[in-house]
């Protein structure tokens, strides 16, 4: 009798265990959580570089790897910038600061809806 007990004491704790399994060992990286604290999401085709402000004279705050998504807020006219044959004057705010659009995949806003400005 002692060892049935001890037997389904196991396997019960063994379920619980696999169904906690799961939702104890999903963990946010520190980049997922950057995308998450935003309503939207970008993600540029290329690295590009972060500034303070919607023009690139602005200081430089950081830089954001090809294919990695970020969080985005909205979208605002500054600079205009030309590249790969794309002119834009679209900015997006990501959560560490403004990247032109023209690195951006997507639509002219880097994906966000045209009514999402700051």
């Amino acid at each position: 009798m002692t060892t049935r007990t001890f037997t389904r004491a196991a396997l019960v704790g063994a379920g619980a265990l696999a169904l906690l399994g799961p939702l104890t060992a999903t963990a946010v990286s520190a980049s997922d959580a950057r995308v998450l604290a935003a309503p939207y999401a970008v993600v540029p085709y290329e690295n590009v570089n972060v500034r303070q402000g919607p023009a690139s004279s602005t200081a430089k705050v950081g830089s954001v790897a090809a294919d990695q998504p970020r969080g985005a807020y909205c979208w605002t006219r500054g600079e205009t910038v030309s590249d790969h044959g794309v002119t834009n004057d679209v900015w997006v705010q990501l959560v560490e600061g403004y990247v032109s659009a023209v690195y951006l995949k997507g639509n002219e806003y880097g994906d966000l809806p045209a009514t999402a400005t700051c």
